[in-house]
Parts: structure tokens; sequence; C-alpha cells
């Protein structure tokens, strides 16, 4: 079940002197995915009649590490619904190999259990290659899109593509060895770089991954490329454009940019993290991004 502010471990929370607790969280709710298992979803109402959007976290994130920044003023605007991807936070947890392509459907199906007919997809990093690939899988059901710090593909230099080869042997790996031993690929791949950035409460967060299932994710997402049928994308977007990123190339986010027909692009003076290191400019610039899809659908209805 997703963490609360309430039910969060204080032994976490207490780790650090001056920790600031963790952040308020909208309420969470179990939701059934069509036989496949339970997901926490988080919902903030918004106005009434406003349009959905459901957002997407980034790899080794989750939709609280993600979005907290976000919740509450996206919410004066739009519905908004989150949810942790397949083998991250409370996401779905199966023996199946984690594929992107499940991952937008397992978008739709959150829609379908919601009662949501139509949303749109506000995807940050690898959940803006899920939100691509929904569109491509259910264009029925997308209105339009928002993609934040984000690109067609992720792996292009020789060192990118070794790095994502070798999460291929670490999940495989993760697999067959013992829980004491993928914790230990957990700490080397993962935690140990974090902790001194990262509050307890994010880190704690982040325990809760099935690192075999987050691996095999970021192995999908070096394989990840939309290069062949951006320009196929037919509903508004926009594209929130990280401009200090050393994680996704500013020059692959223009490319994301260019290459689909009428986006529009947002800019934040921020790195990969700006959702929350720069959440201040960061998150009236999602709003604006995301105002500007909702208003270009209206026009085109």
């Amino acid at each position: 079940m997703s963490t609360t502010a309430d039910d969060t471990d204080s032994s976490v929370d207490d780790a650090v002197d001056g920790e600031p607790p963790a952040p308020e969280l909208p309420p969470a709710t179990p939701v059934e995915l069509a036989g496949l298992g339970e997901v926490d979803v988080r919902e903030v109402p918004g106005p009434e009649g406003a349009p959905a959007v459901i957002l997407i976290h980034g790899w080794t994130a989750s939709a609280d590490i993600n979005f907290f920044t976000c919740y509450r003023a996206l919410g004066e605007h739009v519905r908004v619904i989150a949810f942790d991807q397949r083998g991250h936070g409370s996401g779905l947890r199966t023996r199946r190999v984690v594929r992107l392509e499940d991952c937008a459907d397992d978008v739709a199906r959150v829609a379908d259990a919601l009662g949501i007919d139509t949303f749109i997809p506000v995807g940050y990093s690898m959940g803006g290659t899920i939100a691509q690939l929904t569109w491509r899988r259910h264009r029925d059901r997308v209105d339009g899109l928002v993609l934040a710090a984000t690109a067609p593909h992720f792996a292009e230099r020789r060192d990118e593509r070794l790095s994502f080869l070798g999460l291929t042997g670490l999940a495989a790996l993760a697999r067959v060895t013992p829980t004491q031993a993928r914790d230990r690929i957990s700490d080397q791949v993962y935690l140990r770089r974090k902790t001194e950035t990262w509050g307890p409460w994010a880190v704690a967060q982040a325990a809760r991954h099935d690192w075999r299932m987050v691996l095999e994710a970021g192995r999908a997402l070096g394989n990840f490329s939309s290069t062949d049928w951006l320009g196929e994308i037919d509903v508004p977007t926009s594209v929130v454009v990280t401009m200090r990123d050393p994680v996704v190339p500013l020059r692959r986010q223009v490319r994301l940019f260019d290459e689909i027909p009428g986006a529009e692009a947002f800019r934040v003076d921020g790195e990969h993290d700006a959702v929350v290191a720069n959440a201040d400019r960061f998150v009236p610039t999602l709003i604006r991004a995301i105002g500007s899809v909702t208003s270009r659908i209206v026009s085109a209805g």
C-alpha cells in the first residue's frame, strides 16, 4: 500500500537530524487492474468537469517521489491520477519481464478501473516514453500529451548503450539470486548513490522497489525508440524541456519537440530533478503546459 505522511516509518524519518517529515500527499485507494493485481492510486478530484491527467513517473522513482511537489497545485486545475509503475514502489509485481508497452497498457487499465474514458498522460523521463506508447497503443483514449524531461530514445552514445546493456545482466541475476544478493545489487545500483542527496523519506520509498523489475524497466528504456512514429502523433502535445539536464541531453528533448507535429515547448531552467529541486519554477511551467494542451483540445472540439 502507498505510504503517507502518517504511516511512514519514523525510524527512517529520524535518520537525519532536522530532516523534514514526509510531504503531505493525496489519499490513495487500492484499485484492481483486470486480474493483474492491485495498485494504489492517488487522486485529486480537481474542479467539477475538469479533464483527467494521469501522471507517469520516471525510472527508479515512484509517483510520490516524482510528483509530490505537483499534486496539490495541479489539482486546482485538473483531475489528477497517479500510481506507481511496475516494480516501482507499490506498483504491480509480476514474474513477466517488464515491458514499457505493458506499462502503457496499465495506464489505460487504471483509467478503465476509475471509469475514465479519455485522459491526458503526463510523463516524466521514463514516464514520457510510457506516455508516448500510451498514445500509440490507445489512441482513442488519449486526448493530449505532456512530455517532460524526456526524449524519443535514451541510449545513443556507446557508453550509454553499454550502461543499459549492463542492466540486462543485472536483471537476469536479480531473477535467480537470493533476496540478500538482490539487496546488495539494490545498494550498489541505486540507494548508495541517492542517500546523500535524497531525504530519508524518499530513500524509504525507493527501498520498496522490486529491483529485478526496476532493472528490467531500465533495460527496456535503453531499447526504446519512438523516432519512426513520432511524426504520427496527432493530439495536442506540450514538451517541458529541462534546459540543464545532464541525464536527458537538451538536443534529444529538442528533437522530441521538433518531431511531434504542432507541439509546443515550455522551458525550465533546471536539471533532471527540476520537478523537485526547482519546483517553484517547474510546477507553474507544468501547469501552463497542461493548460496549453487542454485549451487546444477545446479549440479542436
